[in-house]
């Protein structure tokens, strides 16, 4: 960023990405203008969170039928899946592909935490959360939204992937922080 910016950018992350976005905004403040965290979390020691994780991370090693489906049914709220119907919901659950990067990415999905960067973060902050997220419980979110000082909080009515169940709505709130 430093290298392909003249300034301060706006920064955005889901899930992972959203504690990366803090964890940089926190630590190198002069690199973030503005924050968006989505569906994000400070903590990991939330036993029903490890547990599905956990759980997501084993499948990723023996059973990729089973973790592809896992996925899906986590991921996504009950009425969006629905609303697919079955053509649709079978395509989804078959995208998911197990790789190394996918594998990484929940071992530091079990670990991260950066409750202790929270109060450091400076920039103008939103924070939405997902009211129907079974992979980080809207808790999370909220949570985000209390350590950070001065921030906007938003929720929807989703799943944890509120990017592809309400692109619109998401769209409309980083929009509406943004101008």
């Amino acid at each position: 960023m430093e290298h392909r910016s003249a300034g301060p950018v706006d920064v955005a992350g889901a899930s992972l990405g959203a504690v990366v976005a803090a964890a940089l905004a926190a630590d190198r403040p002069e690199l973030v203008r503005r924050l968006v965290l989505i569906v994000g979390w400070a903590r990991n020691d939330d036993p029903r969170q490890s547990m599905a994780l956990g759980l997501w991370r084993h499948l990723a090693e023996t059973d990729e039928w089973a973790y592809q489906r896992f996925i899906t049914l986590l991921a996504h709220s009950p009425d969006y899946l629905a609303a697919l119907g079955g053509e649709r919901l079978h395509a989804l659950a078959a995208a998911p592909v197990v790789t190394e990067g996918a594998r990484r990415q929940l071992d530091l999905d079990l670990v991260a935490d950066i409750r202790d960067r929270l109060p450091r973060i400076l920039a103008p902050t939103l924070v939405v959360g997902a009211n129907r997220d079974q992979v980080v419980p809207v808790s999370h979110a909220r949570e985000l939204h209390a350590g950070i000082a001065g921030s906007r909080y938003a929720e929807l009515d989703s799943g944890h992937n509120v990017l592809l169940e309400k692109p619109r709505q998401l769209a409309e709130l980083i929009g509406d922080f943004l101008d």
